[in-house]
């Protein structure tokens, strides 16, 4: 048989192929370790699960999600991936479109290719149930997915090859777990603009870590209400048996991050691992300071002070508790409130005050210190690190992201 007989590869199955390949990049991404063996038994799943979203999700889950920590991040990926306008109208075309592939392909493999019959029975076996997977998809009432459908479908044209796409998230992991480890002091422009979208991956790693607090109990007190309420769609047969556990209370949040100097770009960072994970805390407040004390939220990225805020002052955090105990003391701290203070503790010679810092910790429940400068150079000059950390329940270094990390869930 010659090559001219054998019918083109359908556009619809490379878009598919295409799609499905950039979600399970999306999860590595985001922190999912995912190999191409796992990532070729996805592709069979989807194709042989049907196309109802639930069944859809599901079957990629099975396939892909390893940890159960890891579930939230990929419910998280799939929900902004797979989301998008209506796609009923383009649906339409491609079913068209799909429908002349199958008879161009019922032409091409006709009598004359009878010597390879077999094979070619099989390539087209392939070729066609993801081809009437995409097609049935687009049907759906309301289509509920493809990202820049159009956009994948022009890229499907170049088809990248598995083995590249391997190669270069390795080496976007490579760089990743370099500036994982850069300390904060190194950094330069395109370090912090590098960073951001890893910051975005660690701050969905903290939050899912949180979030486990809150799940509900495989074991414990049988929940009868939960339990009858999921057994309706199989009949009334108790298939997941549900349980009353002991959930934690919510916490209160303090924040407070020094904006002065090379310690700005960690509490950048900071704040923005906590903004995304403040729904596990009950109440949430978080300030920065220089020489005075200014409440800031987290926006679009970006620290947004309430107030103004001079950063170019000389740091006096003696000054910062006078100003809190002045102005929020009783009004913030609560017995629930845990507080998180972010600073190198250099105090420019000035009073430390260290007695209002221990005021604060005996009516909060625990307080924390994190101090971004190595442990070498804590208590030399005008550091006093160490009179502080005679008060505070921790002092832990954060010298890099990793470290952040590290500090982050173990304060909270």
């Amino acid at each position: 048989m010659t090559s001219s007989k054998i019918a083109p590869r359908p556009q619809s199955l490379a878009s598919f192929r295409d799609l499905t390949l950039r979600f399970i990049n999306e999860l590595r991404i985001a922190g999912l370790r995912i190999s191409i063996s796992e990532s070729m038994d996805a592709l069979r799943a989807v194709a042989a699960i049907g196309v109802e979203r639930e069944m859809f999700r599901e079957a990629l889950a099975t396939c892909l999600v390893k940890e159960e920590e890891d579930r939230l991040v990929f419910d998280e990926t799939f929900a902004r991936f797979f989301s998008g306008p209506d796609t009923r109208h383009r649906g339409k075309h491609q079913e068209k479109g799909g429908e002349r592939g199958e008879k161009q392909q019922a032409k091409a493999y006709g009598a004359e290719g009878r010597p390879q019959e077999q094979p070619q029975q099989q390539r087209r076996s392939d070729q066609q149930q993801p081809q009437k997977f995409l097609q049935q998809l687009h049907q759906q009432e309301p289509a509920p997915w493809s990202p820049a459908l159009d956009a994948s479908e022009e890229e499907s044209k170049k088809g990248p090859h598995p083995a590249e796409d391997e190669a270069g998230f390795k080496t976007k992991l490579a760089k990743q777990k370099a500036l994982l480890k850069k300390p904060f002091k190194m950094f330069d422009a395109r370090d912090v603009d590098a960073t951001k979208e890893l910051v975005e991956q660690l701050a969905r790693q903290f939050r899912s870590r949180l979030s486990r607090r809150y799940k509900r109990r495989k074991r414990g007190r049988l929940d009868f209400r939960r339990t009858i309420r999921a057994s309706i769609p199989h009949g009334g047969v108790p298939v997941d048996v549900r349980f009353r556990g002991r959930r934690p209370g919510k916490p209160d949040l303090l924040a407070l991050c020094d904006l002065s100097g090379s310690v700005a770009l960690v509490s950048d960072f900071l704040l923005a691992l906590l903004a995304p994970a403040t729904e596990y805390f009950r109440r949430v407040r978080m300030f920065a300071y220089v020489d005075r004390l200014c409440e800031v939220s987290f926006e679009h990225g970006h620290v947004v002070p309430h107030a103004e805020l001079d950063l170019y002052a000389r740091s006096d955090f003696g000054k910062v508790l006078q100003n809190f105990w002045s102005e929020q003391g009783d009004q913030v701290l609560t017995p629930h409130t845990v507080v998180l203070i972010l600073g190198d503790a250099r105090n420019n010679r000035r009073p430390p005050r260290p007695d209002l810092l221990a005021r604060m910790r005996a009516q909060a429940k625990k307080l924390i210190w994190l101090n971004p400068e190595p442990r070498e150079r804590w208590n030399t000059g005008d550091s006093v690190i160490g009179l502080y950390a005679q008060v505070c329940n921790l002092v832990l270094p954060c010298g890099n992201l990793r470290e952040l990390l590290t500090a982050l869930k173990q304060a909270l």
